[in-house]
């Protein structure tokens, strides 16, 4: 499974079976998660029991009551952390995918009980449900393209490797699906991602450019389907 089958693959998965991650999985994982944590300056944890993370009724209540295990995804606070949070954690649920693990990122949780380990200058920013899901979930309602995209320049031409950029930043998560963001090409071929608000919306904007980056290495080949595209 490549990156772009893992885009597309994953969904939320919000009901999970009791099954226990095995330990050899747990060991990928935990050399995942301390790549990432080096790379993003961050201190996201792997929680083995997820304990009473989620028993809360309003979890309940959002569709997601129990998972086996959670992503603690915390850092040293910073005007950053929410977006660094955003595009490590998306690496390491797309990693999961290829794990044949489910994921669920989830803004709306037991702060008291979840078991991280945070320092006095860390924060909690969101925490990622994960283990064997009940289903595969399924892909969520999605603006077009066209909808979130900004092309500067006289021509207003744009270039495949911007546009399957857009394509897989729309399949990301995005808090309650509000996909609030707009996605620019400058005329000097540098891309902007633009925050236009709402809940979690700078974790929203780490996960978009992660999928967008991925999404900018590929190109439609001669069978129609998609390719790396040479650098």
């Amino acid at each position: 499974m490549n990156e772009i089958d893992a885009i597309k693959e994953r969904h939320s998965v919000r009901n999970y079976k009791p099954d226990r991650i095995p330990a050899d999985v747990v060991e990928k994982i935990l050399a995942k998660i301390d790549e990432l944590n080096q790379a993003g300056n961050l201190h996201l944890q792997f929680i083995e029991d997820a304990g009473k993370t989620y028993n809360k009724l309003l979890n309940k209540a959002m569709g997601l009551g129990s998972a086996p295990s959670v992503i603690a995804c915390v850092g040293k606070d910073a005007e950053d952390l929410d977006s660094r949070v955003g595009y490590f954690g998306e690496k390491l649920v797309l990693y999961a995918q290829t794990l044949g693990l489910n994921t669920c990122w989830a803004g709306t949780f037991n702060r008291k009980t979840i078991p991280a380990d945070i320092a006095s200058d860390e924060r909690l920013v969101i925490s990622i449900a994960i283990g064997y899901g009940e289903n595969q979930g399924k892909p969520h309602k999605s603006k077009t393209p066209e909808q979130v995209m900004e092309i500067q320049g006289e021509s207003g031409a744009c270039p495949e490797w911007f546009r399957t950029g857009v394509e897989m930043a729309l399949l990301a998560p995005t808090a309650i699906n509000q996909q609030k963001f707009k996605i620019r090409l400058n005329e000097d071929e540098s891309v902007e991602f633009i925050d236009e608000g709402g809940v979690l919306s700078q974790v929203d904007i780490g996960i978009i450019k992660f999928h967008f980056e991925i999404g900018a290495t590929y190109v439609t080949d001669g069978d129609g389907e998609l390719a790396k595209r040479d650098s």
